[in-house]
């Protein structure tokens, strides 16, 4: 194992949650399977790049065929993806030829799954994909419990109520609220409507 695959190794291994509460098998495909090469793109460490990385060769001139070095960065997009398995969206910077691995796998979870540990060349999606392999272990040791259809139907009955308990709850908040208003407002138009006859006295005594 190079020395950055080691290193790999050790921050995925914090970031996922340490090694003695990950299982064993899982941590020794990890160790297994994590890539051998010794450099990589900087940027490439903070996303999800699908191999793609920054290219080198020669820019060639039409007059004179005069070469001159030149590089191809890959395009990287910030993108918001959504994860099942954490029930949220995920802000990760990608390339456009792992939008389309992602669109053509199903998802983000279902790419992270399906690719090798020895082709995600980033430490982030190395350390995704163990986060997310953890969490379906743990899935799949959870136990299942089913209801009768009565019991569903009850269930389902009292989120209704709930729902309909709180929409109730609301409305009538509203209307109080409303009705606050419209008080002020009328007290504001009887005090306007006193300090006038007010003025209008004081201006005809002064008369």
């Amino acid at each position: 194992m190079s020395f950055r695959a080691r290193e790999m190794y050790k921050k995925v291994v914090r970031r996922v949650g340490g090694e003695g509460k990950l299982p064993a098998e899982l941590m020794k495909s990890v160790k297994d399977m994590l890539p051998d090469s010794k450099v990589v793109m900087g940027r490439a460490k903070r996303g999800i790049f699908a191999g793609r990385h920054i290219q080198f060769g020669n820019k060639v001139s039409e007059d004179g065929g005069n070469k001159s070095r030149r590089s191809w960065k890959p395009n990287v997009q910030e993108k918001r993806l959504f994860s099942y398995i954490h029930d949220r969206h995920i802000r990760v910077k990608v390339t456009t030829h792992a939008l389309r691995c992602i669109d053509k796998a199903g998802g983000i979870d279902e790419y992270l799954l399906k690719t090798p540990y020895s082709k995600m060349d980033t430490e982030m999606g190395i350390a995704w994909k163990a986060k997310i392999e953890k969490m379906y272990s743990e899935l799949a040791e959870m136990e299942v419990g089913f209801f009768p259809p009565e019991e569903e139907a009850k269930i389902e009955q009292g989120f209704d109520e709930v729902h309909a308990a709180k929409r109730d709850f609301r409305r009538e908040a509203r209307r109080a609220l409303a009705k606050q208003r419209q008080l002020e407002a009328g007290k504001d138009q009887t005090t306007e409507v006193t300090d006038k006859k007010e003025e209008v006295s004081a201006t005809a005594a002064a008369a």
